[in-house]
């Protein structure tokens, strides 16, 4: 299992090469919360999203061949990787499905990477990168089903529990599980952490009700950052012995906490960055009186037409 202390040392590896992302209290009155809550600006990272996290902590403790690095990604990860690869000096090739949104296909084409656009959905692109990384040697670089990965992406808890203070509760949106499990082990028995999925694309509730990772339908308005096929192994294991709850949020409430963090604080968020948030929004979480909340905001990379 990965350890708070592994993911202390992830943090100080990565530390010289991510963001120190702002935490800013908000009005309780913005959540229907009676007190205020934390949320942790992770948006704001490189490439606008958590994701060079768990980049950089791969590149920086594996050995990456000549041939580069590959990775598959509905986008966010792409950029992560490709700006990670960029900074330490190596090639890479991404490959994103078609569903992959304009501003994070051009995030990763100006990191200087080698983008290749296929396949209908995530899983698609997940198979066109493993086939390359065979033929070529490359490093592959898993979004979220690798130990390094969740290490780097759980390096965000450690921050933000530092910057807070203490919290009762985490709100934390999830694709592939790879954030949430690193939260989930970085946090240990601290707070409890509570996943977010949009309904159209909850693989991890779905793997919860199972028992085991499973195969599901995506239809939500944020694909292009929480649409896995299936929870990865690894994730679904930490969250299975860590997760206090699960709860899915609808696409009108995803949207909605979109628009709200934009009327309120002018801060644009993705469909997937805003998943959290519309769990308090909606009242499908509902905190206990005076319960210390804290809201990730991971993602920013919006085509801001579908927004404002």
């Amino acid at each position: 299992m990965i350890s708070p202390d592994i993911i202390q040392k992830a943090h100080q590896r990565i530390r010289p090469y991510i963001r120190r992302t702002p935490v800013m209290l908000s009005d309780g009155d913005f959540c229907n919360h009676d007190t205020p809550v934390s949320l942790k600006l992770e948006l704001f990272q490189h490439t606008g999203s958590f994701k060079p996290r768990g980049a950089f902590n791969n590149l920086l403790s594996r050995t990456v061949p000549e041939a580069g690095v590959t990775a598959a990604s509905g986008g966010n990860h792409g950029a992560a990787v490709a700006f990670a690869a960029a900074r330490l000096g190596h090639k890479a090739r991404i490959f994103v499905p078609e569903v992959s949104s304009a501003a994070k296909q051009a995030k990763i084409r100006n990191a200087g990477a080698e983008l290749v656009v296929a396949g209908a959905h995530y899983a698609d692109a997940l198979a066109l990168c493993e086939a390359y990384q065979q033929e070529s040697g490359a490093l592959a670089v898993h979004a979220y089903d690798a130990a390094e990965t969740i290490a780097g992406q759980g390096t965000v808890a450690v921050e933000w529990l530092d910057q807070a203070g203490p919290l009762d509760t985490l709100l934390v949106a999830v694709g592939g599980g790879g954030l949430i499990s690193g939260i989930l082990a970085a946090c240990g028995n601290q707070c409890q952490v509570v996943a977010v999925e949009p309904e159209g694309s909850a693989c991890l509730s779905r793997a919860m009700a199972a028992g085991k990772p499973v195969n599901v339908e995506n239809n939500s308005v944020a694909i292009d950052s929480l649409g896995a096929k299936s929870i990865g192994c690894l994730p679904y294991q930490i969250c299975r012995d860590l997760l206090s709850a699960s709860v899915t949020v609808p696409d009108a409430a995803i949207i909605a906490a979109q628009k709200a963090i934009w009327n309120k604080f002018q801060i644009v968020t993705e469909a997937g960055g805003a998943t959290a948030l519309a769990a308090l929004m909606h009242g499908t979480y509902c905190p206990k009186p005076g319960e210390r909340v804290g809201v990730l905001l991971c993602g920013a990379n919006a085509d801001l037409q579908h927004l404002l």
